[in-house]
């Protein structure tokens, strides 16, 4: 992608606190076209609706509404904007505050701890469709899903389930985490720079995860992995 068509990606910031915002969008301003900014749910969902931005960096907790924060934010404004796609960033790495926000539907979660390089990289990311996470919320967000039916599921989804976490409690959690990363298309030197472990580490990892999950190759775990929504 070049420079020009990096800038015509459409981006809105949402967060309460003034001073980051401007500091977020002084960053971003350069690579991308920042179309809105919002500092409460109300005025949040009106910005995106109005704007219709491409990718929204939505932090967890921004007042207003009835106290949903990021999460509803996200519900509500999916109706008027269903193709934005929105990345968290907060200063929160709480597991109920990534679960409540990847559940609602966010593509990403980063914490504020983020260099600007790394955030605009995230953005680019998602963009292109892939889901971007921190590095330490991996083992989060794969617990934010466990036990969860996938959308649209009715009341027997309570087996399947049951089967999923039986499926990912073979796997240990360093395993979990190896397995995310290749779901989302990262190469084993990525990953190894990513979870800050040898190559060979991966491969054994690889290994024994699709060994254990009784699959052929990464496209399959790739499969597996988004038809259990923790990618």
């Amino acid at each position: 992608m070049s420079e020009n068509e990096t800038a015509k990606i459409r981006v809105a910031v949402v967060d309460d606190h003034e001073m980051f915002r401007a500091g977020v969008i002084a960053t971003l301003r350069d690579s991308f076209d920042i179309v809105g900014q919002a500092a409460d749910v109300p005025g949040s969902v009106a910005m995106i609706a109005q704007t219709k931005p491409q990718v929204v960096l939505l932090d967890v907790h921004v007042p207003g509404g009835e106290g949903g924060g990021g999460a509803e934010i996200l519900a509500k404004s999916r109706p008027y904007s269903p193709t934005t796609v929105f990345l968290a960033l907060s200063v929160s790495d709480a597991p109920q505050d990534v679960g409540a926000v990847i559940r609602a539907g966010a593509q990403g979660y980063v914490t504020k701890t983020i260099t600007g390089a790394d955030l605009i990289s995230s953005i680019k990311q998602v963009h292109e469709g892939y889901a971007v996470f921190s590095p330490k919320l991996a083992g989060f967000v794969l617990s934010a899903f466990q036990g969860v039916p996938a959308a649209g599921s009715d009341g027997g989804a309570d087996g399947a389930a049951r089967a999923h976490d039986e499926e990912l409690d073979r796997l240990s959690a360093r395993e979990q985490e190896v397995m995310r990363l290749i779901a989302r298309g990262y190469t084993y030197k990525e990953v190894a720079a990513e979870l800050f472990i040898s190559i060979k580490t991966v491969e054994t990892h690889v290994s024994s995860v699709l060994r254990k999950l009784q699959l052929s190759n990464r496209t399959e775990l790739t499969r597996w992995a988004a038809d259990r929504r923790i990618v």
